[in-house]
């Protein structure tokens, strides 16, 4: 199973070296990869792959049975030998935009959560605006106004995000009800990386966050859409702070 390297506080990595497993025309394998697969509602990371004598453009990260395949394009040179080392270059201006975004995502889910009663049923980021989908809500323009003005709050605060791994008791105990699905976690799962916000919020999440609610900036909700019974979906940009 290849290590994501990035677990549990190194997501500020962007360049780094590592043992191919095993190279194709399609993806490269590595033993182990600071490149964030798809999933949680992220996107992989992009960027490049290099080698002695060639490289290649990482188009997309997948998991696939415990390991993590770099798809790959663009390919100048002779394919990486297994054994052979390569050096990985993340797409930076990707990689913090996702940062912010999916830390962002966090402090609005728990606002809403607070202020509202509506749990996260499902979100998706992307480098320019991102969207999470809330129930039970039924939001009206007063109550937009509140959720950005309360979010924006919260990250000027510019509180500490801490990324570790905790015992599953702990996280039991300290995870606000409706703030996660720990019930659909196989029983022998029994560490957990989380992610804390100061004393505001703490949510099981192998995303990509950024180290203070600082560097998010500030939230703009730019739309408002319902997705059926008792369910709303609110759209989001991030504006520099």
């Amino acid at each position: 199973m290849a290590d994501l390297l990035y677990l549990p506080d190194a997501d500020d990595v962007t360049e780094f070296e590592a043992t191919v497993l095993e190279a194709s025309e399609d993806a490269i394998v590595l033993e182990g990869t600071y490149f964030y697969p798809e999933g949680g509602g992220q996107p992989a990371d992009r960027g490049t792959l290099e080698w002695n004598d060639g490289s290649a453009a990482v188009v997309d990260v997948r998991k696939d049975h415990g390991e993590i395949h770099h798809e790959i394009d663009d390919v100048a040179g002779d394919l990486p030998a297994n054994g052979e080392t390569v050096t990985g270059h993340i797409d930076e201006e990707r990689r913090e935009a996702h940062r912010r975004m999916h830390t962002a995502q966090h402090v609005l889910s728990r606002v809403v959560l607070e202020e509202y009663d509506a749990t996260t049923a499902g979100n998706q980021i992307h480098a320019d605006f991102s969207r999470i989908d809330f129930e039970p809500a039924d939001f009206d323009d007063e109550d937009l106004e509140a959720i950005e003005e309360r979010t924006n709050e919260i990250i000027e605060r510019d509180l500490p995000v801490t990324k570790g791994e905790r015992p599953r008791e702990r996280v039991e105990a300290n995870v606000a009800e409706g703030r996660s699905n720990l019930d659909l976690l196989p029983d022998h799962v029994g560490e957990l990386r989380v992610v804390e916000i100061g004393d505001f919020d703490m949510c099981p999440c192998g995303g990509t966050h950024v180290d203070r609610t600082g560097a998010i900036g500030q939230i703009e909700i730019t739309n408002r859409l319902s997705k059926g019974a008792a369910v709303e979906r609110i759209e989001f940009e991030l504006r520099s702070g």
